[in-house]
């Protein structure tokens, strides 16, 4: 017989295990090339022109997702050959020589990777317009959608699975010229583990697994909180402690606890114990690894995608503290748009805000703690603002002599470095030292965030604004901008905004210093435009971050479902002899159920604590809403876990209903 007609008869027989291998290599190709095909479609390049970073973004995902796709196709290469290595056995045993028995299954790959790249760039080049629409409708761009074949993403895809075509031949040489013919036929039994009875040494290890992780949520949990002096070396404990605490939950905590379950039973253990508790604890030696490995991408694919997303659903809420009105003018450049708006019957309101600067010692705003993490000057220049003027947006506000009201201070800024009111300041110029009373802090946002720097801004009464107004006439100190016109439309249409945009640019009204050493001009962005940049930047954020996420989620999903369905294979005889001996389909269902809530359930519960922590330490550096992204994201991948485990579920019944 040819080894052309052996591979042929072998894959005939085998297709119960190719397709599920089949399945892994077409996915991987369709994401690989629908992602790489995004980024030389025209509409996608003009959408996404305005950030600088898009293109980089999409580079450096590319190769994140070459790691998935990496790391995917050989778990499930290696998954596929053990299950069968029996069938490797017999060749050798038979008098095939190791080399033969490696050609054939290398030819059998080569055909299986052509068949899978080839459906996988069509799927791919398929889904890509979807994903480009996606991306766009994320934009909130408008262009049509056409079907782009790009050269440089097929090469690029060839040159990839290729490559990756090359490790897995090396992989199977390695695995069939190191297995002796023992270990090949008893591979699918390898790193079983009878627990037999008690030792200390589990229990211990357990414990240590469960304190670092709980170690590690606190030091999360801390993080930003000022008790941190070193940065970098608390996050590098972190990931420490929780990787570690997590494997060692895997491989000692689970087999003990279910230990212990067992012991209390006293040996009457129900067929669903049997089923479920009894292969987890065998298996929990081999299985400890890949489902910590599983676990931790679980954690980070889904903090990532959160972050992301709580970028992209704050664009707005970041706009409108950058730039708190839809048009901000500084220093009277106003007149001259004001007038073309009134030309154009375009209403408005306005609101205008003196500025005046002082210093102050920021140990009397913050703890001794938050103080560590600046390292440096104690001294700093602040913005005050007249109470009269700030009426215009809180009227209710009075103000006694000697008191004063911190407004502006919102953002990451103000959950990194809080403060708490009510306290003593002095505002400070030169030799002059003025005491005031802070009655509370205000988030409200006043000024342009290019004026403040994300610093505070201090409402006093208008007798001591004039004066500090007369200290900065003799000398000058701190900021140079000395007043901000805030316009806001009445019309809230697009029309109305686009027509406003365009004068406020023709007027120069949107200048916000220009340099005559050097004609540089520096320019004002009006709300909308910082809305629409927020929503460019994280849009393309958001979509490779939830692109990579999803990835990441099918192939720990595929790769959980692939075990399990070795596992079921592995089983089989095992479900035979309880047929025989009365069980009915419904009793051993209802094992195999809770062991499945344990397959998915563990490590996906565990993976959501990890991520939460993660998201919960430091959210506030990324956006101003939490709740809604952490919901959405878990929703997702809670989702897909469940359909997941609904499949291998559906697996075992077939299996059941095929033993008699």
């Amino acid at each position: 017989m040819k080894l052309s007609q052996l591979v042929f008869k072998s894959m005939l027989k085998n297709m119960k295990h190719y397709y599920l291998y089949f399945f892994a290599l077409i996915f991987s190709v369709t994401l690989f090339f629908s992602f790489v095909t995004l980024q030389y479609n025209e509409s996608i390049i003009e959408a996404t022109k305005a950030s600088g970073t898009a293109s980089a973004g999409f580079e450096a995902a590319s190769y994140m997702l070459y790691f998935i796709v990496l790391f995917f196709v050989l778990y499930a290469n290696h998954l596929f050959i053990k299950r069968r290595s029996k069938e490797i056995g017999l060749y050798q045993l038979i008098g095939m020589t190791k080399g033969l028995v490696f050609r054939l299954i290398a030819f059998e790959n080569i055909v299986l990777f052509v068949g899978a790249v080839s459906i996988g760039m069509v799927m791919g080049l398929l889904s890509s317009r979807l994903f480009a629409m996606i991306l766009l409708k994320i934009l909130q761009f408008e262009a049509i959608v056409t079907m782009t074949f790009s050269k440089v993403a097929l090469v690029n895809t060839l040159l990839v699975f290729g490559i990756l075509l090359v490790i897995i031949l090396v992989q199977m040489a390695f695995m069939v010229r190191k297995s002796s013919l023992l270990s090949l036929f008893n591979a699918s039994k390898q790193a079983d583990e009878r627990v037999k009875r008690f030792s200390a040494f589990p229990m211990i290890m357990g414990a240590i697994g469960l304190a670092l992780i709980i170690y590690g949520y606190y030091k999360s949990s801390v993080l930003f909180s000022g008790e941190t002096t070193n940065l970098f070396l608390s996050m590098v404990i972190i990931l420490v402690t929780t990787i570690g605490g997590t494997f060692f939950v895997f491989r000692y905590s689970v087999a003990f606890v279910m230990n212990l379950y067992r012991l209390s039973k006293k040996g009457h253990l129900s067929l669903g114990d049997v089923l479920a508790l009894t292969p987890i604890m065998h298996r929990m030696k081999s299985n400890s690894k890949s489902l910590t490995l599983i676990t931790v991408l679980t954690a980070v694919s889904l903090a990532i995608t959160t972050l992301s997303y709580i970028s992209y659903y704050s664009a707005s809420d970041s706009a409108e503290s950058q730039v708190p009105a839809d048009f901000i003018v500084v220093d009277g450049r106003e007149e001259v748009f004001v007038t073309a708006l009134k030309q154009q019957g375009i209403a408005y309101t306005e609101k205008r805000f003196d500025l005046t600067s002082a210093q102050i010692d920021l140990t009397e705003l913050f703890s001794d703690d938050a103080l560590k993490m600046m390292q440096g000057n104690t001294i700093s220049d602040v913005i005050a603002i007249p109470l009269s003027q700030y009426q215009q947006i809180d009227p209710d506000l009075q103000l006694t002599a000697g008191e004063a009201v911190i407004t502006s201070y919102n953002g990451f800024m103000s959950n990194l470095l809080p403060i708490q009111a009510p306290f003593d300041m002095t505002l400070m110029h030169e030799d002059n030292q003025i005491p005031v009373h802070i009655k509370h802090v205000d988030e409200t946002s006043v000024l342009l965030w290019r004026i403040t720097s994300g610093g505070v801004v201090v409402v006093v009464e208008d007798v001591l604004f004039k004066d500090l107004q007369r200290l900065n006439d003799i000398t000058p100190i701190g900021y140079s901008t000395k007043s901000q016109t805030s316009i806001d439309l009445v019309d809230a249409s697009e029309e109305a905004y686009a027509h406003a945009e365009q004068l406020y640019k023709e007027t120069g009204a949107n200048i916000f210093f220009e340099s005559e050493m050097d004609d540089t001009v520096n320019l004002i962005s009006s709300q909308q435009s910082t809305i629409t940049y927020n929503l460019n930047s994280f849009g393309v954020t958001i979509f490779t971050t939830a692109f990579l996420g999803i990835a990441f989620l099918l192939a720990t999903g595929s790769i959980l479902y692939f075990k399990q369905m070795s596992e079921a294979d592995e089983e089989v005889e095992s479900y035979k002899t309880l047929r025989k001996i009365g069980f009915t389909q419904k009793e051993l269902l209802r094992g195999i159920i809770l062991k499945q809530l344990f397959n998915y359930g563990v490590p996906l519960l565990i993976g959501l604590l990890h991520s939460y922590f993660a998201v919960k330490s430091g959210w506030f550096l990324f956006g101003t809403e939490l709740t809604t992204p952490l919901i959405v994201t878990m929703g997702l991948y809670i989702s897909m876990y469940i359909v997941f485990a609904m499949l291998t579920i559906n697996y075992y019944k077939k299996i059941i209903k095929q033993v008699i």
